[in-house]
């Protein structure tokens, strides 16, 4: 059963993180090149219509460190054990995603390029770390609770 909520865990992560990034793209009109939902679906057209601007891949960057912290504490909160492990799993399949990305889309900036890797696994890191001091704080009050209770 484990394996099973392993599984969602990983799966909302990544969905969640997807999802901010199509939000936070949305938040400047003048990035919205594209007709549907999501940018995804036109993913190489609307990297076309971004090339040269600099604002725009600096802002994707900073997409990429929020998505990927927030990915990292839905995943832990929905897994059972080794909770920053499984944080650190969504920072590494954002990061693959991302370098598929740059190899098959040759419209992104170099210093995309390069600060791409410093930032889905420090930010994912901090994820699971968030969401395990919530949890160690919460077992420990509970703790403190129950030692309260028999005395």
């Amino acid at each position: 059963m484990n394996f099973l909520r392993n599984t969602l865990g990983v799966l909302v992560g990544l969905a969640v993180a997807g999802l901010i990034i199509t939000f936070g793209i949305r938040i400047d009109p003048d990035w919205v090149t594209y007709e549907r939902f999501s940018p995804f679906q036109n993913w190489e057209s609307f990297l076309k219509s971004m090339e040269g601007n600099d604002r725009f891949f600096g802002f994707l960057l900073f997409l990429s460190g929020v998505s990927a912290t927030v990915g990292g504490v839905v995943t832990a909160i929905i897994v059972k054990y080794a909770k920053v492990a499984y944080a650190i799993l969504i920072g590494f399949m954002l990061l693959f995603i991302a370098m598929l990305d740059i190899i098959i889309f040759p419209y992104h900036p170099t210093f995309y390029k390069i600060l791409i890797f410093l930032t889905f696994f420090p930010f994912a890191w901090i994820g699971g770390k968030i969401t395990e001091v919530i949890f160690e704080r919460r077992k420990r009050r509970n703790l403190l609770k129950k030692m309260k209770i028999k005395r």
